[in-house]
């Protein structure tokens, strides 16, 4: 009896650790009304007399921010969930392709590549993403070539792709040293083998080195996927409409600050868990073939 149910709690936090995208989100939500309910409710109110003056009311979600469309907030929220999500992914690809080539150049043999890769990278690693927002968004149209920036900005949402140019440039600095460490912990011998069957450097980076090192970056590109994520929301300050600037609509428009503050924390927490799970099941399924 007793190993039978240490089996089934095995099985369980086996199965809770799997999909913990959906399960996390719903402890904290069980957290989150235990204390409403029983530490508030009936200890606080009933039990000590004690009663705070402000009423929850995440009603307000379901009113009309702009009249005139019939627009509510729930809309609003949801154009930011999509943003956000866009942005996320399509910033993740460009880093990823970026930081690639930046790992290579790092372990280049031509030593003005290797200096350009370790000179970009110390740059961008340690000057504030913020800064980078703001210096790509009003300072780089004397820098960039005019055709480049006359067919930025005919684009229908310009703040949205300088928002992907930053993040994408920002993220790919860290991930270029995941990278690096990843194809520097393969046995150079492989390189030296597949070199000797007659592949160029490229070739056997591409066919023998990288599918092996991405593998073994995994769990930190997952922590800069959901650092990527979450830094998405410093966009908002260029006027891009993602997650946290519908949540500032929320709290600007109704006064309304726990109740935006606190579903824009679950959302980004699904949002995250979802990520990780993501990546894990790709690291599982897609990558198992990989021996080393």
């Amino acid at each position: 009896m007793i190993k039978k149910a240490r089996e089934l709690k095995v099985e369980a936090s086996i199965l809770i650790n799997r999909y913990r995208f959906i399960f996390y989100p719903l402890y904290f939500l069980a957290i989150a009304l235990f204390i409403y309910f029983v530490v508030y409710k009936i200890l606080l109110v009933n039990v000590l007399n004690i009663e705070f003056n402000y009423k929850l009311n995440y009603a307000i979600f379901f009113t009309n921010y702009i009249e005139a469309t019939r627009q509510s907030y729930v809309d609003l929220y949801v154009l930011g969930v999509i943003t956000t999500i866009k942005i996320s992914i399509i910033s993740l690809v460009v880093a990823m392709s970026l930081g690639t080539v930046l790992a290579i150049f790092r372990l280049s043999n031509v030593k003005v590549l290797d200096i350009f890769a370790k000179s970009y990278i110390e740059f961008i690693r340690n000057t504030p993403l913020l800064i980078q927002i703001f210096f790509w968004y009003f300072g780089t149209d004397p820098l960039l070539p005019k055709v480049f920036t006359t067919w930025l900005k005919a684009q229908s949402n310009v703040e949205f792709a300088y928002g992907v140019i930053a993040l994408s440039i920002y993220t790919s600095a860290f991930i270029a040293e995941e990278i690096r460490a990843g194809i520097q912990s393969i046995p150079k011998e492989q390189m030296e083998a597949s070199r000797a069957q007659g592949f160029s450097f490229l070739q056997a980076m591409r066919l023998v080195i990288l599918p092996q090192a991405i593998r073994i970056v995994i769990p930190p590109l997952i922590s800069q996927s959901l650092n990527l994520t979450k830094y998405s929301s410093l966009v908002m300050s260029i006027g891009v409409v993602e997650l946290m600037a519908s949540s500032r609509f929320l709290f600007g428009g109704t006064a309304r600050i726990f109740e935006a503050l606190s579903v824009t924390t679950i959302i980004y927490l699904s949002l995250s868990l979802a990520i990780s799970f993501a990546l894990n099941q790709y690291n599982k399924y897609f990558l198992s073939y990989t021996r080393y």
